[in-house]
């Protein structure tokens, strides 16, 4: 069963029209079969806000920015991702676990659908990194990435293989106080991706379990990544919210629907 949309009031869709802002903690049914799954845990959001006419023009045709508070978002969001597969096979040998790194702002199309809109994914197994570039078009860019946990306190580094060697590192400790508010709907309940693929703006759906969400508090942040990814003008601004999933969580399987073109 689908189960009923938490809504906001309406965002402005232009013309007098209006687009409801979905909140709904739990993803919708899947629209078709799930072609990949995969195991999340250990992640950071840290996110900025940002003027949305500063990232219209590097979304995807047929898209426009989200918006939450009159603001587009921006996130650097570092995590560990194993149990990669490919449905209905088991996990794929030899990947394990692996550091994924990557930067994102939110879009929405004409359907209403909100999805993450990809900068760049730092990922250190180069084979999961084909697959999505073959199979979505993802901005995947091979790296030497990893984490340490020391309870509640996690840092991730990441540097680019090739070319300018783009760089992050990220510090935090994770609190124990539980978020659920609006914005950290807006920011993670995130049901798709849009993608630029093979001349066309496609999108693609996933589902998992509601995120758990703490707060966190940012110790270090000496990144490269954001400015790289189109968004120079927040390096070295204090961001705007840092929230995790809790210690010791031991993470969640999100599955992937194929994509379709929408534009």
């Amino acid at each position: 069963m689908t189960r009923p949309c938490v809504q906001c009031p309406p965002a402005k869709r232009g013309r007098g029209q209006t687009v409801p802002v979905i909140t709904e903690r739990h993803a919708p049914d899947l629209p078709g079969r799930a072609v990949i799954a995969q195991r999340w845990n250990r992640a950071i959001f840290v996110h900025w806000r940002i003027d949305p006419a500063e990232v219209a023009p590097l979304l995807p045709p047929g898209t426009r920015p989200d918006v939450h508070d009159g603001s587009a978002w921006v996130g650097l969001v570092p995590f560990v991702l194993s149990e990669f597969r490919f449905l209905p096979l088991p996990p794929v040998p030899f990947v394990g676990s692996f550091t994924e790194i990557n930067v994102r702002t939110y879009a929405v199309d004409d359907e209403g659908r909100r999805g993450v809109v990809f900068r760049t994914l730092e990922a250190e197994h180069l084979a999961p990194v084909l697959a999505a570039q073959a199979l979505f078009g993802l901005p995947y860019r091979w790296a030497r990435a990893g984490v340490r946990a020391d309870g509640a306190r996690i840092e991730y580094r990441s540097r680019r293989h090739g070319g300018r060697h783009p760089s992050t590192r990220v510090r935090a400790t994770l609190g124990t106080e539980t978020v659920d508010t609006p914005l950290s709907r807006f920011l993670t309940a995130r049901w798709g991706f849009h993608e630029r693929h093979l001349g066309r703006t496609i999108w693609a759906a996933n589902a998992h379990e509601p995120w758990p969400l703490v707060t966190a508090e940012l110790e270090a942040l000496d990144d490269d990544l954001v400015a790289d990814s189109g968004f120079p003008q927040l390096a070295g601004r204090t961001p705007d919210s840092v929230l995790a999933m809790p210690a010791g969580h031991p993470g969640f399987i999100t599955r992937f629907t194929g994509a379709h073109a929408i534009a």
